[in-house]
């Protein structure tokens, strides 16, 4: 590593790990064919983040949550819709 590049923190290597680990999940669902579509989306067309760069101000979800929708069981796609209803 040369001087310029900053040394990975052990959060940055759990990011990673854990970004590595739900791209690992999405692939094994694709290939089993594990796709929920019972509970619908909550995106409204309005994509577009907040100021803090943390939820869309359309449909109250998070990057991670609109990425992985597709590949979210019936329940974590409920958990989501739940704590958007929760937070108003």
């Amino acid at each position: 590593m040369d001087s310029s590049t900053p040394p990975i923190s052990p959060a940055s290597d759990r990011l990673s790990s854990d970004r590595q680990a739900r791209r690992a999940e999405r692939r094994r669902r694709a290939r089993e064919g594990l796709f929920d579509s019972s509970v619908a989306s909550p995106c409204v067309a309005v994509c577009q983040m907040d100021a803090q760069n943390r939820f869309c101000i359309g449909c109250k979800r998070s990057l991670d949550e609109i990425r992985d929708w597709t590949i979210m069981t019936a329940g974590e796609k409920q958990a989501v819709i739940d704590r958007i209803a929760s937070e108003g």
